[in-house]
């Protein structure tokens, strides 16, 4: 189960950011069509709020619809909330123990040959 948390939080988590930003450019898109301007690539890119790559803002405007009701981004798309961030460190800090606990054999076995090697040296 913790390895299918780390795998969703590690793969998925991207398409989540890639939809609030393109959330984000749609609404600016919108925006602008509102105010009477044609959305272009350098409008948008000015208005959104983090860098954003132009052929992810192109892509958005090609199948872009004008719907003039959404001109902003809930903030529960945009921002993580304090659960999620708290269930997500729980899952790093089991993640974290359990890897501990499978290479705690291999650091003995590490200590022990270091000390057999060590009493080879002082052998001869």
């Amino acid at each position: 189960m913790l390895i299918f948390s780390l795998k969703y939080s590690l793969f998925n988590e991207p398409k989540v950011i890639n939809m609030t930003i393109n959330d984000e450019i749609l609404a600016i898109a919108n925006q602008l069509a509102n105010q009477g301007k044609k959305p272009s690539v350098a409008l948008i890119k000015a208005k959104v709020s983090q860098p954003v790559p132009l052929p992810q803002i192109i892509s958005v405007l090609r199948v872009w619809q004008h719907d003039p009701n959404f001109t902003e981004v809930k903030a529960d798309k945009t921002a993580t909330t304090s659960g999620e961030i708290t269930q997500e460190s729980k899952s790093n800090d089991e993640l974290t123990v359990i890897i501990n606990q499978a290479i705690q054999p291999l650091k003995d076995e590490i200590n022990t040959l270091k000390l057999l090697v060590k009493q080879l040296i002082d052998k001869d």
